[in-house]
């Protein structure tokens, strides 16, 4: 029987070819989105024990973040971005979870992390949320929490404003056009509380920026960053 399955599995596979989501070669026996090539090769950060890497040095000045990491480095043309763009783009969600599977790994050792009581991705906007089908942030959070001893917490911080793409703007209209557009629920909620606050990229960190202003609003909670990747 598991040789006539496997037989099945290869004929199918001859088909529809399963393909690594990261270089688009064939698959093989049990990898699964990602070839054993690009798991272990793709541009990790390593920022997982590094609390004064450049993810977190987005953030000084600006807000109060006690760690911030990520988990790729991303570059225009790479392998990530082609990654990034099957995750959110061709109907791909369980890409975020294995990503956060990864990222929660590296993350686990960390002693910064050990007292996250909720992971919270960064919210989109209901239309945007029904035009996509799942919110991309919200699937790497359920990837964390898989790994790490916190749930996945989603709709208590919430976007307001169907903002415009940030990809072609500037700094100053990046942190602009993310002006008011976010919002706590039920801070009595998050009081006290240590929140590991997710997205899919950082690249100026201003979506996080206003993230974090909102959630840091709420007293006495405590706020980390992990991304996906960070825009080299």
């Amino acid at each position: 029987m598991n040789l006539r399955n496997t037989y099945l599995g290869n004929f199918l596979n001859l088909l529809f070819p399963r393909l690594c989501q990261a270089c688009r070669a064939s698959l093989l026996g049990t990898e699964d989105l990602l070839c054993t090539h690009c798991l272990y090769d793709l541009p990790y950060t390593n920022f997982a024990s590094q609390p004064g890497n450049i993810v977190a040095q987005q953030f000084w000045g600006k807000v109060n973040v006690q760690f911030a990491y990520a988990l790729l480095y991303f570059e225009k043309g790479g392998k990530v971005q082609h990654l990034i763009h099957q995750f959110k783009y061709k109907d791909m969600p369980a890409i975020g979870n294995k990503l956060g599977n990864i990222a929660g790994e590296q993350l686990i050792v960390n002693p910064s992390l050990g007292t996250v009581d909720y992971i919270i991705p960064v919210p989109l906007h209901k239309n945007r949320l029904r035009e996509r089908g799942y919110n991309q942030s919200a699937r790497f959070a359920q990837g964390l929490a898989d790994k790490l001893s916190a749930p996945a917490l989603e709709n208590n911080l919430v976007r307001l404003v169907k903002t415009s793409t940030q990809t072609r703007k500037s700094r100053f209209e990046r942190h602009e056009n993310m002006k008011q557009v976010f919002a706590v629920l039920k801070p009595e909620q998050l009081a006290g509380k240590h929140i590991l606050l997710v997205d899919d990229i950082v690249t100026t960190g201003s979506t996080l920026e206003a993230c974090a202003q909102e959630l840091l609003k709420v007293q006495g909670l405590t706020l980390s960053i992990a991304t996906i990747a960070y825009a080299v």
